[in-house]
């Protein structure tokens, strides 16, 4: 079956890494086209998200959007709601959705449990819709209908404002995350690649 998140420049990647069957796996198991109650809780909660856009052309745009946790709702099972409140008048990111409805969207939760989700699908911009009278300050509503959602790896999230401890240290053996040992993908992890002042060592996994 064809892949719903990979095209032939990912597809080059993994090959040259080796990583082709551990990126068919995530994707067989964590890509999904509608949201899960746990991923309703963890959007509603968001005090802020990352929204990349592109124009026209395809030049991309990203940018930080913010409110009070509840900002973004989860509409239906494949879609969600934003406002859009004032801001410098420039409308790069609604204006690109003007002209290109591509969007994705990428959830960070910073701290002693970091995770990370990415919504990416088509958007329009609602200006005259009667659900904007429930979000206070907003001048206009953002309508997402997602193609993909899937949540990513957090290793690299600093805790705390301290840098995470999987990033690569030199002279340092790195530091496996967990999920590589589960059953469900252990089979399929590729061995690291050789990289620039780390040694080489047998692989050993957090528990």
């Amino acid at each position: 079956m064809a892949s719903q998140l990979y095209h032939e420049g990912n597809r080059a990647l993994q090959d040259a890494f080796g990583s082709r069957r551990i990126a068919d796996r995530l994707e067989a198991i964590t890509f999904r086209q509608a949201f899960t109650e746990t991923d309703r809780s963890f959007i509603e909660s968001a005090g802020f998200f990352f929204l990349a856009t592109a124009d026209a052309e395809g030049r991309p745009d990203c940018s930080f959007k913010g409110g009070p946790p509840g900002f973004v709702r989860v509409t239906a099972p494949d879609e969600l709601l934003f406002p859009d409140f004032d801001g410098n008048g420039m409308f790069k990111s609604l204006g690109n959705i003007r002209v290109n409805p591509a969007v994705g969207l990428l959830f960070i939760a910073m701290g002693t449990i970091p995770a990370r989700l990415r919504v990416n699908g088509t958007a329009r911009v609602l200006r005259d819709d009667p659900r904007r009278a429930g979000f206070v300050g907003a001048q206009l509503l953002v309508e997402v209908r997602a193609r993909a959602i899937f949540p990513n790896c957090p290793r690299y999230i600093p805790s705390d404002g301290a840098p995470s401890p999987y990033l690569p240290q030199a002279g340092t053996p790195p530091t496996e995350p967990a999920w590589k040992s589960f059953e469900t993908f252990r089979d399929a992890v590729p061995p690291r690649a050789p990289a620039p002042g780390i040694p080489d060592r047998p692989e050993t996994r957090e528990t």
